[in-house]
């Protein structure tokens, strides 16, 4: 069923991505010869619009668009008034940055329609929290919380030293937890469901005491009405633009200089496992993360890497200052070694991901 939504999430994405290209090289009158559901073998022609095919292809997953003339090696494309490569480098531009806007605006209104059916949230954001409640934010990865199955968003109801209560809130259930070195008992709400899990802390999570490998904090839920809605979630989605933008940078920094940690990097078996975990949480934590995804994604896209999107930016940028087009037998041999790069990469990611797995 995690695979399922999986792939659900992805191919929404990737279309939402697709049609913003469409639609920006159909604002500029730029031939689109096919809009593509799923990826080739086609399996069936759905309907035609405005000179575009739309199709449904065998692999029931993402989308592409195909337009003429932006691969530079069509016939016919530099004389025709309707192609890709007849455009001025404004237009080219545009069109291609189109499906990174896609993917920002549909984050931003899957955040707003979150924040209009109430949105989890910490305290001290500005904004008024209802049903405040502590939860786990973060569980350290092979530390004794993680071995014991407690995973991000889990709601905390209770914490017991044999017949000793504490007080929950995030300070003193840390300071309580930090002070014994005897098994705790864990009861925690995820989704509909009620686990008890018993923990023992140990040495070197925490500095100068014992951990047992989370971090708490009190979160609520926000309602916010629709204009509101709209206004706070464009910020939250341009703050995690940001975010996200600046982490990026800094991972391929560390990677030019060999300091990168590939176990930061998250491939499609992890992203799986993840949907799993969100989908126990509810429905807004879905609309919450595939918000992120598709922030990742646009994100990703600009990369000045070849095969996407930014690698292709770059290709018109520089197209600009030479005043020629770049020929189509160095475009094709870049988008072939960045296509390459990319798999390679993702094959990585994936089997790190499956050797955590077994």
């Amino acid at each position: 069923m995690s695979l399922l939504y999986f792939f659900i999430i992805l191919s929404v994405l990737v279309i939402v991505h697709e049609l913003g290209h469409f639609l920006v090289a159909k604002y500029f009158k730029i031939r689109v010869d096919e809009f593509g559901l799923g990826y080739p073998p086609r399996a069936t022609s759905l309907f035609s619009w405005k000179g575009t095919l739309f199709t449904l292809n065998w692999l029931p997953f993402g989308g592409f668009v195909k337009i003429f003339g932006e691969n530079p090696n069509e016939q016919g494309e530099e004389t025709s008034a309707n192609s890709f490569q007849s455009k001025n480098r404004g237009i080219q531009a545009a069109v291609l940055v189109a499906g990174v806007v896609g993917n920002f605006l549909f984050a931003w209104l899957l955040i707003s329609v979150g924040f209009m059916s109430g949105l989890p949230s910490p305290m001290g954001v500005g904004l008024p929290v209802l049903d405040a409640h502590t939860v786990i934010t973060t569980v350290l990865k092979d530390s004794p919380a993680d071995l014991a199955g407690l995973k991000s968003g889990d709601a905390l109801q209770k914490l017991l030293r044999d017949t000793q209560e504490a007080d929950i809130s995030p300070l003193p259930a840390s300071e309580f937890i930090g002070s014994s070195p005897e098994p705790l008992t864990f009861v925690v709400t995820r989704g509909s469901e009620t686990l008890t899990k018993v923990i023992t802390p140990k040495d070197g999570i925490v500095a100068g005491k014992v951990g047992v490998g989370v971090a708490l904090d009190t979160v609520g839920t926000v309602k916010l009405p629709f204009f509101k809605a709209l206004y706070e979630g464009f910020k939250v989605t341009a703050r995690l633009t940001y975010l996200t933008a600046t982490a990026l940078l800094k991972f391929i920094g560390q990677a030019i200089t060999g300091r990168a940690d590939l176990s930061q990097v998250t491939g499609p078996v992890g992203l799986v496992g993840m949907v799993g975990d969100v989908r126990v949480l509810g429905f807004v934590y879905l609309l919450s993360f595939t918000a992120l995804i598709s922030i990742n994604l646009s994100v990703v896209n600009l990369l000045p890497i070849p095969a996407l999107d930014g690698g292709r930016l770059l290709f018109v940028a520089i197209e600009t200052v030479l005043r020629r087009p770049i020929s189509p037998k160095v475009f094709n041999r870049a988008n072939m070694i960045g296509f390459t790069l990319l798999i390679i990469l993702m094959l990585l990611v994936t089997f790190r991901d499956i050797m955590h797995l077994i």
